[in-house]
C-alpha cells in the first residue's frame, strides 16, 4: 500500500521543495495552502489513507496552530514546521500529541523530514518493549511510541521480559526501568538487562535503561550490564525520540551490514560463504533427511556472447527471483557465475525431485525480455542425499549428478536414484 502525506503549507517556495522531499520518500503528496482547503480534502478522502500530515504552524486562516488540532482530531500523525523559534511556540506545539516539530530556519529541515518520513513507514514493522512496573510510566512511553508508528509491547513483571522477547522477534528495542519489578532501589532492571544480554546481543536488540533516581551510579551499572543508552526521568519527549531513533537505527545498520556481507552483489541471494554457514548449522540438528541440489544454467556463455553481459546479468537476476520463489524457505545460494545451490534439510530426495522438476519446467517456459530481445533458458540440476558428515561431500555427489544431467542432454534433473 502506498501512503499519502497531507502537506499544508502557504509559502509557495517551501511547498515546491517539500513536495519533492515527500515524493523522494516514495509517498504521494496531497497539498493545501490553507486550513479551509485541508478540510475540503478530508471531506472527500478518508484520513486512514494518510501516513501523516506535515503542517505549517501559521497559516492565513489558522494563525496559532489550529491546523495541528485539525489533523490530530482526524487521527492523522502530525509533523509541524514553523518559522518561529520562540519558547512559547515550541511549548505550545509540544503540548500537543505531534510526532515532532521542525524549525524552518534549520538548514537540515529537508534532510531531517525525509529521514522522519522514511522512519514512519519502517516503524510499522518494528517492535519496542516497555518494561516498567508503573502503569503510568508505561502508558506515557507507549503513547509517545505510537505517535511514531512503532509496534508497542508492555510487560509489568521482570520474569516475563525475556520470554516475551523470544516470542516477539520484531522487537528491536527494550526500554527498561531501573526499579522494574520492585518498589525498592535494588535496581532489579539492571539484573534483567544482564540476563537479557545472555540471550540477545547488541546487534539484534538495543536496550535503554531509565530511572527517576539521581544516583550517578545507575547509568554506569546499566551500561556495564549491557544497556546501550540511558534515559533519565522526567524526560523531554524530543530527547526520548532522539534516543529511541538512534538505538533503532544502530540495530538496522548492523542488520544491513550483515545482509550486504552475506549477499551476492548481483542477485541478492545468499552468497557461497553464507550458504555454508547456514547449511552446516542445519546439518548439526540431526535431521533424518538431507537433500542438496546443484544447478547450472545451460549454454549461459552463448547468452553473454550473443546479447551482451547486461542481458546475461538480467537472466541471472530473473533466475534468482524464480529460485527464491520456489525454494526461498530453504538454504539457497548463488555459488558463482551461473551456478546455484539449494540445500533442503528434512526433505527426502523423492519429494525434492518433484519440486526441482517443477522449477526446471517453470524456468523453461519463462521468457526474459530486454530491449526487445527475448531469451529463454534452461537449467541442469544434480541432486543427492548421500551424506558423509560434511556438506562438502554432498556437493561432490551433486556435482557428479549435474555432470550426468549435462551429458544426458541438459534441461533435466538427475538424482541418486534416477
Amino acid at each position: 500500500m502506498k501512503y499519502k502525506v497531507l502537506l499544508i503549507e502557504h509559502d509557495s517556495a517551501n511547498l515546491r521543495v517539500l513536495k519533492r522531499v515527500i515524493g523522494k520518500a516514495k509517498l504521494d503528496v496531497v497539498s493545501a495552502t490553507t486550513l479551509t482547503q485541508a478540510r475540503a480534502i478530508f471531506s472527500s478522502t478518508p484520513p486512514e489513507s494518510y501516513l501523516c500530515a506535515v503542517v505549517d504552524y501559521q497559516l492565513p486562516d489558522a494563525k496559532n496552530g489550529q491546523a495541528i488540532d485539525f489533523a490530530l482530531d482526524a487521527f492523522v500523525p502530525t509533523i509541524v514546521i514553523t518559522n518561529s523559534t520562540e519558547d512559547d511556540v515550541r511549548e505550545h506545539i509540544l503540548s500537543k500529541a505531534v510526532i515532532d516539530y521542525i524549525p524552518k530556519q534549520n538548514a537540515q529541515i529537508y534532510e531531517y523530514l525525509s529521514r522522519l518520513l522514511t522512519r514512519l513507514q519502517r516503524n510499522k514493522n518494528i517492535g519496542v518493549l516497555v518494561a516498567d512496573s508503573s502503569r503510568r510510566s508505561r502508558k506515557n512511553m507507549v503513547d509517545l511510541l505510537k505517535r511514531h508508528n512503532f509496534e508497542t509491547h508492555e510487560v509489568a513483571k521482570p520474569e516475563l521480559a525475556i520470554d516475551y522477547l523470544h516470542a516477539h522477534p520484531t522487537i528491536k528495542l527494550m526500554i527498561i526501568d531501573a526499579q522494574f519489578g520492585t518498589a525498592t532501589a535494588e535496581l532489579a532492571g539492571v539484573d534483567v538487562v544482564a540476563e537479557t544480554r545472555k540471550a540477545f546481543d547488541k546487534d539484534s536488540l538495543s536496550i535503554i535503561g531509565s530511572s527517576d533516581e539521581h544516583s550517578p551510579t545507575i547509568l554506569a551499572r546499566f551500561l556495564k550490564c549491557g544497556a546501550d543508552d540511558y534515559l533519565k526521568k522526567p524526560y523531554c519527549h524530543e530527547e526520548f525520540f532522539v534516543r529511541v531513533m538512534q538505538n533503532i537505527e544502530y540495530v538496522e545498520q548492523i542488520a544491513l551490514i550483515r545482509k550486504t556481507a552475506n549477499a551476492d552483489y548481483l542477485t541478492g541471494l545468499p552468497n557461497r560463504r553464507h550458504f555454508f554457514s547456514q547449511a552446516k548449522e542445519r546439518m548439526q540438528r540431526g535431521l533424518e533427511y538431507k537433500t542438496l541440489a546443484l544447478m547450472d544454467l545451460d549454454h549461459f556463455k552463448s547468452i553473454n556472447d550473443n546479447y551482451g553481459h547486461d542481458h546475461g546479468d538480467l537472466v541471472l537476476k530473473e533466475f534468482s527471483k524464480l529460485l527464491d520463489k520456489h525454494f526461498g524457505k530453504y538454504c539457497i545460494s548463488r555459488f558463482g557465475g551461473e551456478e546455484f545451490c539449494v540445500f533442503m534439510p528434512d526433505l527426502p530426495q523423492h519429494a525434492a525431485l518433484v519440486l526441482l522438476d517443477e522449477f526446471r519446467e517453470a524456468l523453461s517456459l519463462k521468457t526474459i525480455v530486454r530491449k526487445n530481445v527475448s531469451v529463454q533458458c534452461t537449467v541442469s540440476i544434480g541432486v543427492t542425499s548421500k551424506f558423509k558428515r560434511k556438506i562438502e561431500s554432498m556437493l561432490v555427489f551433486a556435482d557428479e549428478n549435474l555432470y550426468l544431467a549435462k551429458e544426458g542432454g541438459r534441461n533435466r534433473v538427475i538424482g541418486d536414484t534416477s
